[in-house]
C-alpha cells in the first residue's frame, strides 16, 4: 500500500504557497470529506492484513534544496529536510516499521530507491492512493506499471485541484492500472486478513 505525498503542506489549508485560492475550496473539501477518511480505512485494512505500507513525501535531502529536480527548482517547490510542514499528516502517521521515502522529484521511481525496496519486500501488487492525482500519483502508477507491478489505483482516495483534472487523469491511466474504490480494496484486504 503506497500513500503518495500526504503531507501537511499539501493537506492543511494555508500552508501551500502555490495553491490557487480559487481552487482551494473544492480541493480541501474533497481531502477532508472523502480522501483522508478513505485513506484511513485503507491504512487500517492494510495494517490489519499485515501488508507493507509505504509513504512518500516531497522533501529535499539538503536544507537548501540544491539536490531537488529541475522541475521542482523551476516551480520553486522546496521542503527542507525535516521541515514540520513536510511531515505526513497525523491521521496517516507512519508507524516506526513502515517505509517513508523522501523524494526530490514528482516521480517516486525517479528519485528514490522504491523499486529496490519493493523488490526486497517481494511486492507484486501495488495499491496506490494520494495526491495529486494527475501529477505525482499519475507518475507512480505509470512508472510502477512499466516496471512490472500490478497496480491498483483507489480513485476515491486521491485528489487533484478540479474534478475535471481528476477524471481526465483516470481516463488517461486506465491502461496502466485497475481503478477502483476504497470499499472494494478494503474488502479484499479484509479477505486477506481472514486467510492469515
Amino acid at each position: 500500500m503506497l500513500f503518495v505525498d500526504m503531507q501537511r503542506i499539501w493537506v492543511e489549508p494555508g500552508l501551500d504557497p502555490h495553491l490557487d485560492p480559487g481552487l482551494a475550496d473544492y480541493y480541501y473539501t474533497r481531502l477532508q470529506q472523502q480522501v483522508i477518511p478513505n485513506q484511513q480505512k485503507l491504512l487500517a485494512a492494510a495494517r490489519g492484513a499485515k501488508q507493507n505500507v509505504l509513504h512518500t513525501l516531497i522533501e529535499s535531502l539538503t536544507q537548501d534544496g540544491r539536490d531537488r529536480s529541475l522541475d521542482h527548482k523551476l516551480s520553486d517547490m522546496h521542503i527542507p529536510r525535516g521541515a514540520p510542514e513536510g511531515q505526513v499528516i497525523a491521521e496517516l502517521a507512519p508507524l516506526p516499521n513502515e517505509v517513508v521515502l523522501p523524494k526530490t522529484s514528482s516521480g517516486v521511481f525517479n528519485s528514490t530507491a522504491i523499486d529496490y525496496v519493493l523488490r526486497n519486500l517481494n511486492t507484486r501488487y501495488l495499491i496506490i492512493a494520494g495526491i495529486v492525482t494527475d501529477q505525482c500519483v499519475d507518475m507512480a502508477v505509470r512508472d510502477a506499471a512499466d516496471r512490472g507491478y500490478i497496480v491498483t489505483l483507489v480513485e476515491d482516495a486521491c485528489a487533484t485541484l478540479t474534478p475535471e483534472r481528476h477524471a481526465a487523469c483516470l481516463n488517461a491511466i486506465k491502461g496502466y492500472c485497475w481503478i477502483t474504490d476504497t470499499a472494494t480494496v478494503v474488502a479484499r484486504l479484509n479477505a486477506l486478513k481472514s486467510l492469515s
